[in-house]
């Protein structure tokens, strides 16, 4: 694109909202076209931009679609034309048929290696610039036949090496070698011993065998090989044929291949080697029994001295290589496209990696007359850089950076667009209205949209705003005014010119009173649990939206948040604060703001509280019973500590207690003191709490736990007793010590006894620190003998003392006679009354403690007897929940600590029969003035039942108290129920016990007056009939 200059009239006739572009034709107006931001989207005028450039291709002459594409996008606004160019030179796309453009990509109908290969490059023109595309390189692939003439026959040796050259014929591009043996498809196959070079496509036979003789070729004419007959070649060291050359240049990314082979005899083995000593990459492959060295994605760090080693029994050889790093340049920086005002500066940067590193250059309108910038005037360059000072519109159009080196050349593109515009305020109007305190300071804002930037003057009212020490125009235009008063107020007007035209804008000032804080918060100091009010009031301009707003140590306070503790009082802008706790000191802000200014107040608050928890509690030495402490005071929350106590807690205790300690009262300015008291052995750990005028704080964290030292054992064990056991054994019991009271390890038990009335005391030892019991076992031992018994305790310290002595008797024998007299008879259907004589005190041995009587049912075993068992001197028992009218055993035999004796002879006993099942029917009662008459049908028992003998009658209070009536008559008489309810119940007796019971019959307690107790007296007529009613259905 070219851009020319413009008369200076032109530039006075254009208004302030003009913008200049140039397109085809001249200049136009843009009035619609942002100056500043870079366009986002294709909608925006832009220059051109690829979106794809053409790649280098390689054309086979033998295929069979003879055409080729060489692609190229672009996008700009207006769209861009595309043009080719081959070599430098411009193709002329009409001129030959041949040509054709797809969309900007170029076609080559029926491609000519002479005419059409070489270098090519798309260039995109609009009305913004011209930018050029990438090299891309069109070449031609082809293979010509090989010469028809016949080869020499080849006369060799066995055992000797051989190399049969291939002689390609003429070619372009790649070629992969083959060799035949014989006939197609028989192809020579790689090993140690034969190799071909992709190089030169010679066949090498490292030593030749007689299964090599017949033809080999390369497609071309055969080459015979033939064995002489003058012997057989000897051994020799290896003779290197194929080797790689001294310097290989290697691209970036590439798959470097490296070739070496030996003649020899015997076959010399390959392998490689990094002459630096470094190891070869592992990304590395050998092939063809090494014969080729394969390095895939070279870079800079496999680049070195390589060696191939040849060796075989009769010597080595060695080949060497150095592999050189190449990189063609690659962007690691482009440059954009960028929008700048008239006469400001511009500057790019690119940058771009590359093996040697890549020079720059920079293009203009690719094409256009001086395309190729220099540094001269306003333009600098350096290396990457490109810097334009005071640009101007001719400045305006399509750059590119183009980095190269000797391996390739790449570019990057972008756009420069210079804008010209006259002052527009159209977005960018002056605030309608500016508020401002008297006194204060205030700026007024002046940014119109213009290039190049205007100058500013400013009126108010309609009279030109002179500066002086309050009132100053700063550089970007806008208005300052200090120190304001209310002649300050009125309104101002902004005027912005450059040489593209004038604009303005104005907006009004208004001044207000300032605010002023009248009470402000005091800084107080207050105790834990306590409610105060921080003031906070001012006196503002009305015509004002005033914020009351607090902080506390710089953070906002959230009032719903933290309702608990602060409320805002609704008045004004007091501060309450409720259960003020010790995490509420601090420094409190009330900040008062309105529109034209803000202004705070701070006070501090302390508050004052039982003291934070000692610190750092440490057990500096401990003893036996002692400990010595230590701690760092903590915080005493403003109120001085008065009194530290320690706690001590150990496994045994239930959670922490005070400890006694050396002082005993432990002042708050003294931080050691001595636990005393404690026991030997036990494993403490403390923590102390300090205490001040205001309260007891939280104690500390515990100190380390730590074992007092052991001691002598002090505690006995309790409750020293014993006896029964079996015969010959003395029992001792006691109650094991505690282990917080055993004053150390390898804690046991000394247990002491000796006869009554004798002096020398026999000891065991009881290991075990849980074993509460000991029995001593002797045949001689006598019965029931008494012993005086002592128990002692210790530890690995040493023995403490005895507990009191006590007597203990011996185990006694058992009895050895039966009781005799054995009477039983029987008292109920359910109940046996049985009777035995003690055995005579000088016919048995051993004690006796009781009896224990067996009873059975006829037909049982006796082993399943029911057992009752009497205490002491009783001779007599009943037996009880025995079945009625049934035949029963009943044997007696004495008992003691020992066991049973023998039994006496067994004596019956029949149960009386059961008592009436039926109970007493059709219950009436009635009354009188003066008493109650029960009646009920007598009661006949069953053939298997014993006789009634009688009723017994139940009368319950509501309140619980029983009487009980018997009656051989089937009716009784009763008082008057004037205090209560009855709840009567009536059931049979006999031989054999109680019958059954009647249903429960409640009387409802008299009224005292007369009238109830005629009322009552019909209530009972009818109380009876329901009763009687009632009794019948029940039977």
């Amino acid at each position: 694109m070219l851009i020319r200059s413009f008369p200076r009239w032109m530039a006075h006739s254009l208004s302030a909202e003009t913008v200049l572009c140039l397109k085809p034709g001249g200049w136009s107006s843009m009035s619609d076209l942002s100056p500043f931001p870079v366009p986002a989207d294709d909608s925006s005028l832009h220059g051109p931009v690829f979106l794809q450039e053409p790649n280098s291709l390689i054309f086979p002459l033998d295929s069979e679609e003879k055409k080729v594409k060489l692609s190229c996008e672009v996008k700009g606004n207006p769209r861009p034309t595309i043009g080719w160019k081959l070599n430098g030179s411009s193709i002329d796309v009409g001129m030959d048929y041949r040509y054709s453009l797809l969309e900007g990509s170029l076609l080559i109908n029926n491609p000519n290696k002479s005419q059409d290969a070489g270098t090519y490059q798309c260039v995109a023109t609009n009305p913004f610039g011209t930018i050029v595309s990438r090299e891309a390189k069109l070449q031609f692939a082809y293979l010509e036949n090989f010469k028809t003439r016949s080869r020499s026959t080849v006369s060799v040796r066995q055992g000797q090496g051989m190399v049969l050259l291939c002689g390609p014929p003429p070619h372009s591009g790649e070629l992969t070698y083959a060799w035949i043996f014989n006939e197609y498809p028989s192809f020579v196959q790689q090993d140690s011993r034969r190799f071909v070079s992709q190089e030169t496509g010679n066949l090498y036979i490292a030593k030749v065998e007689s299964s090599d003789v017949t033809n080999s070729r390369v497609l071309g004419p055969p080459t015979p090989l033939v064995l002489r007959n003058d012997g057989v070649m000897g051994e020799y060291e290896p003779k290197i044929e194929v080797q790689f050359p001294e310097t290989v240049p290697s691209a970036k990314g590439t798959t470097v291949k490296l070739e070496c082979f030996a003649l020899g005899n015997p076959v010399p083995t390959i392998s490689w080697r990094r002459a630096d000593g470094k190891q070869l990459p592992r990304k590395a492959r050998r092939h063809r029994s090494s014969g080729l060295l394969e390095i895939p994605n070279f870079q800079q760090e496999d680049a070195g001295l390589y060696e191939c080693v040849a060796e075989n029994v009769r010597g080595r050889n060695v080949a060497r290589g150095q592999l050189t790093f190449y990189a063609q340049p690659s962007w690691t920086q482009r440059i954009s496209d960028v929008r700048a005002a008239i006469e400001e500066r511009v500057s790019w940067e690119c940058r771009a990696s590359g093996r040697p590193k890549p020079s720059y250059r920079w293009l203009k309108d690719w094409g256009a007359p001086f395309a190729v910038l220099f540094p001269q005037g306003r333009v600098q360059l350096e290396q990457g850089s490109l810097s334009i000072a005071n640009v101007s519109l001719s400045d305006a159009g399509m750059y590119q950076c183009v980095a190269e080196n000797r391996h390739g050349v790449i570019f990057a593109s972008a756009e420069l667009s210079v804008i010209a515009i006259g002052p527009d305020f159209s977005k960018t109007l002056l605030k309608k209205i500016t508020l401002v305190k008297v006194g204060g300071e205030v700026i007024i804002e002046c940014k119109p949209k213009a290039s190049p930037r205007p100058t500013y003057s400013w009126k108010k009212g309609k009279d030109i705003l002179r500066e002086n020490e309050r009132i100053t125009v700063l550089e970007d235009g806008s208005l300052r005014i200090v120190n304001v008063t209310k002649s300050d107020a009125g309104s101002y007007t902004c005027v912005a010119t450059n040489h593209f035209g004038t604009a303005s804008s104005t907006g009004s000032l208004l001044v207000k009173d300032p605010t002023r804080v009248m009470v402000s918060p005091f800084s107080m100091d207050v105790t834990v649990g306590e409610s105060i009010v921080l003031p906070c009031q001012v006196s503002h301009d009305h015509s004002l939206d005033i914020v009351f707003t607090w902080t506390f140590n710089g953070h906002l306070i959230d009032f719903e948040k933290d309702g608990d503790h602060f409320e805002r009082q609704d008045s004004a802008g007091d501060l309450m604060i409720r259960s003020i706790q010790l995490k509420h000191a601090g420094k409190y802000v009330c900040m008062v703001q309105t529109s034209v200014d803000k202004l705070s107040a701070a006070a501090d608050l302390i508050v004052r509280g039982p003291p934070g928890p000692p610190e750092a509690v440490t057990i500096d030495e401990v003893t036996d019973t002692t400990a010595q402490l230590s701690w760092r005071p903590g915080a005493d929350n403003h109120s001085p500590i008065t009194m530290y106590v320690v706690q001590a807690r150990t496994p045994f205790s239930v959670g922490w207690q005070a400890v006694s300690t050396v002082p005993e009262v432990i002042d708050g300015r003294t931080f050691t003191a001595t636990v005393v008291g404690l026991n030997p052995w036990v494993e403490y750990e403390f923590r102390v709490v300090a205490a001040n005028l205001i309260g007891i704080g939280e104690p500390s964290s515990p100190s380390e736990k730590r074992r007092t030292e052991e001691a002598l054992p002090e505690v006995t064990p309790a409750n020293v007793s014993g006896g029964g056991g079996s015969k010959s054994e003395l029992v001792i019991t006691w109650e094991t010590v505690p282990e917080e009271l055993q004053n150390g390890g390898g804690f046991g038990y000394v247990v002491a006894f000796r006869p009554l009335g004798t002096v020398s005391w026999m000891q065991t030892v009881v290991a075990s620190p849980d074993a509460a019991r000991y029995v001593f076992r002797n045949e001689s031992l006598p019965p029931f003998s008494p012993y005086e018994v002592k128990v002692g305790v210790y530890n690995n310290k040493g023995e403490g003392s005895f507990s009191p002595v006590t007597v203990v008797y011996s185990a006694e024998e058992e009895p050895t006679r039966a009781p005799t007299t054995v009477l039983a008879r029987s008292l109920s259907a359910s109940d046996v009354e049985v009777s035995w004589a003690p055995p005579w005190e000088n016919q048995h041995k051993g004690r006796i403690q009781g009896y224990e009587v067996r009873c059975w049912r006829h037909g049982e075993k006796e082993e399943n007897a029911k057992r009752i068992r009497t205490v002491g001197n009783q001779t007599s028992t009943r037996v009880s929940n025995l079945r009625g009218n049934a035949l029963y055993h009943l044997a007696v035999r004495a008992y003691n600590t020992a066991g049973t004796g023998p039994s006496s002879a067994a004596v019956n006993v029949t149960t009386k029969k059961p008592p009436p099942s039926q109970p007493p029917g059709n219950i009436v009662w009635n009354s009188s003035d003066s008493k109650i008459i029960l009646n009920w049908d007598q009661v006949k028992a069953l053939d298997n039942e014993s006789e009634v003998r009688g009723y017994k009658v139940s009368i319950s209070m509501v309140q619980g108290s029983t009487s009980v009536i018997e009656t051989n008559k089937t009716s009784v008489e009763l008082s008057l129920p004037f205090e209560e309810d009855y709840i009567i119940e009536i059931k049979p007796f006999s031989d054999g016990g109680d019958g059954s019971s009647s249903e429960q019959i409640r009387i409802p307690k008299i009224s005292s007056s007369g009238s109830s107790t005629s009322s009552a007296c019909t209530l009972s007529a009818l109380s009876t009939i329901m009763i009687s009613l009632t009794a019948r259905s029940s039977l």
